[in-house]
């Protein structure tokens, strides 16, 4: 149900947020930055690592993912404040409640850093340490592994990117209203794709109900839409699951003994600049007879293999909003077959 609200969801959250990441850094804010930290616990953390590479193109600044837990214990103090304002640090937290993550901007802030907090909690000690608040506002709904908040989280973390590259006058207003159109265009094209996704991921969920793990492989950009994945398999199903980019894969998850019984899914877009690396993953799945869905369309025609798609976007970046949502419907149907309770009902 979350997932067949997502086309609604995206344009009540473009009406809300757009005009929000227009204003929340100021110019002078904006042209102060010279390097960027995107951080998260859990889906937050999944939603930096599928932007981060959206950031470094679009902003032409450097930009890494850090976990909260490492830049609240880890990361060296030099790290923070090399030049006034510096890092710009975007912290995302729906509830502002996490502990890490209020720890994480709390040592960022008191060592120089400038802190954009995107969060549903303004009222939340999280928030109260940011210099500026990205407001996010949810609709209620009924309860599900975390798959509308993810989406709003991708949203914002995009928008707010976009509005960056258009201050900095990287690309022309046009352009950069064309980005945010591309994400509107998601919400239309996955509308009309869903009874087909679900179609198909039902019947593969009759099919991989039994399996005793999954594995996910994405690269770049869709690294974090495995490691999404993977938490969603945990949450949903309680069965052992694996994330990786191509390259590893190929040098450690090929290992793995029971093959036919690991099911694999590999996110593969033809605009991946990986995607050679991630088509010889294929063919080597193949080989191992690994149970194997490929998500996007970056297989070449010579490789037979089940391959499902999902909306295409003008802009490579704004695909990770909606590439995910196979694997969604696919763990729901798996938890109904299977009869597991989400978070298996915090038992045991």
């Amino acid at each position: 149900h979350q997932v067949e609200s997502l086309p609604v969801l995206i344009h009540q959250q473009y009406e809300d947020m757009e005009p929000k990441a227009r204003k929340v850094l100021t110019t002078q804010e904006i042209y102060s930055v010279c390097r960027i930290v995107l951080t998260g616990c859990g889906d937050s953390y999944a939603a930096a690592l599928s932007v981060k590479n959206a950031f470094a193109s679009l902003t032409g600044m450097p930009t890494e993912a850090v976990p909260a837990v490492e830049l609240s214990r880890t990361v060296e103090n030099e790290s923070f404040g090399f030049a006034p304002n510096n890092p710009l640090v975007i912290a995302v937290s729906n509830s502002g409640r996490v502990a890490r993550m209020n720890e994480a901007v709390c040592r960022a802030h008191k060592h120089g850093a400038f802190i954009l907090a995107v969060t549903g909690s303004r009222d939340s000690p999280f928030a109260a340490t940011a210099n500026r608040i990205m407001d996010l506002s949810i609709p209620s709904f009924e309860s599900a592994p975390g798959t509308r908040s993810y989406l709003v989280s991708l949203m914002a973390l995009l928008l707010i990117a976009i509005r960056i590259d258009e201050v900095r006058g990287r690309y022309t207003m046009d352009t950069a209203m064309n980005m945010r159109y591309d994400m509107l265009e998601q919400a239309r094209q996955l509308e009309i794709m869903l009874p087909d996704l679900k179609k198909k991921m039902l019947a593969l969920a009759q099919v991989w109900k039994k399996m005793e793990a999954y594995d996910f492989i994405g690269t770049g950009m869709e690294f974090g839409t495995a490691w999404y994945c993977h938490a969603k398999i945990l949450e949903q199903l309680g069965k052992y699951t694996f994330y990786q980019n191509s390259e590893d894969w190929l040098h450690t998850n090929l290992f793995l003994r029971r093959n036919t019984e690991t099911a694999t899914v590999v996110f593969s877009d033809v605009r991946n600049r990986a995607l050679g690396r991630t088509c010889e993953l294929i063919e080597y799945a193949q080989k191992l007879k690994r149970p194997l869905l490929v998500v996007g369309d970056g297989v070449p025609d010579d490789i037979k293999v089940d391959s499902i798609l999902t909306p295409r976007s003008q802009f490579f970046f704004n695909s990770c909003m909606t590439q995910y949502t196979p694997v969604s419907i696919l763990a729901n149907y798996i938890a109904n077959l299977i009869d597991e309770t989400d978070g298996r009902g915090c038992e045991g």
